[in-house]
């Protein structure tokens, strides 16, 4: 089974959410990278040097994570944490608009009392260093070009089933007790994610076993979410901006945009998005471009995709998977809501 247990050594942290650390020096991290810029698999990007020398807090412990490559569920990772924050703005990876949390490997890391004070500012040497490692992960952030030659990237997102090569099974209990040790989760939090993988088990077995009058809810997972429409999905423009206040549809207006694949003109709605219907927040950015992280292509979107200032995947259907994704809405899930006076 995989190990959870607390590990000891040289340089090991063991973190948790809401501790203050410190990102090493530009040189002091190039010294943990291999010559791909990676540390266990997983690349030091260069949108993260500029958070060397900074002060942040915890925001989640990053020992697990949802695999959206192949789909094989939870898989473990080694010494990681979010950062409050930190979130990747793509600019040395095509401008991707995914705004993915970033990794940081407890060893580019170093634990700090709020009140100490600040490093020093970069030495020459650090500089130097800095000057060195950027073309390092410059190259590093580029695949071949695809069949067709055209460019594509790697990023944390796309080498995740390197750097997180262990299947963490359901029904290892350890993690859900980790996820409250750390502050990950609460245990109702953590219970539920639990309950909610089992039902989702069952599910998925009751589909291929059982006739359809036994079945709950035809077997759809926990959110229960069901798209019906065959062929072209519908669309609405509503022009949003960042700044307007919209609320969510509810999911009975949303469900009927959807086709059998959960997709609304190929963008996916899902379980844990249902969420947040009848919910309001202020839009705080349009997409029109993010990686595939099967390929590393760039996706360009034909229309662009709404962000909602404070809205994540929450990982309250998924196991408490720490990844805190932003959800990308079509304009024809939401509606314009007016200002309070």
């Amino acid at each position: 089974m995989t190990r959870l247990q607390t590990v000891t050594g040289p340089g090991v942290l063991n973190l948790r959410v809401g501790e203050t650390v410190e990102v090493l020096s530009e040189a002091e991290i190039m010294a943990t990278l291999d010559e791909k810029g990676e540390l266990d698999e997983l690349p030091f990007m260069p949108e993260m040097l500029a958070f060397c020398g900074k002060r942040l807090t915890v925001h989640k412990v990053a020992y697990k994570l949802c695999d959206t490559i192949s789909r094989s569920g939870m898989r473990r990772m080694e010494r990681a944490v979010h950062l409050t924050g930190a979130r990747c703005d793509g600019s040395a990876h095509g401008g991707c608009q995914t705004a993915c949390l970033m990794y940081w490997k407890e060893a580019w890391l170093k634990r700090v009392d709020p009140g100490d004070p600040p490093a020093p500012e970069t030495s020459s040497d650090g500089l130097a260093a800095g000057r060195r490692l950027l073309p390092i992960l410059e190259v590093a952030s580029r695949k071949e070009p695809g069949p067709d030659g055209g460019e594509r990237f790697s990023c944390q997102a796309t080498e995740l089933l390197r750097a997180a090569p262990t299947c963490l099974p359901l029904k290892d209990m350890r993690q859900y007790v980790t996820d409250v040790k750390t502050g990950n989760a609460s245990v109702f939090f953590a219970l539920r994610g639990l309950f909610v993988g089992l039902f989702n088990r069952f599910q998925e077995r009751s589909k291929r076993t059982l006739p359809g009058w036994l079945q709950i809810k035809g077997g759809l997972r926990w959110g229960f979410v069901k798209g019906a429409l065959v062929g072209a999905t519908p669309n609405e423009t509503l022009d949003l901006k960042p700044g307007e206040l919209v609320r969510v549809k509810s999911k009975e207006e949303i469900v009927k945009t959807l086709n059998q694949n959960l997709l609304n003109r190929g963008l996916g709605f899902e379980e844990e998005m249902a969420r947040y219907c009848g919910q309001t927040a202020r839009v705080l950015s349009r997409v029109d471009r993010c990686l595939d992280e099967r390929t590393g292509e760039m996706l360009e979107m034909k229309s662009s995709c709404i962000v909602l200032e404070g809205i994540v995947c929450a990982g309250a259907y998924n196991v408490s998977c720490p990844r805190e994704f932003v959800p990308f809405w079509r304009e024809i899930w939401l509606e314009r809501v007016e200002e309070p006076i």
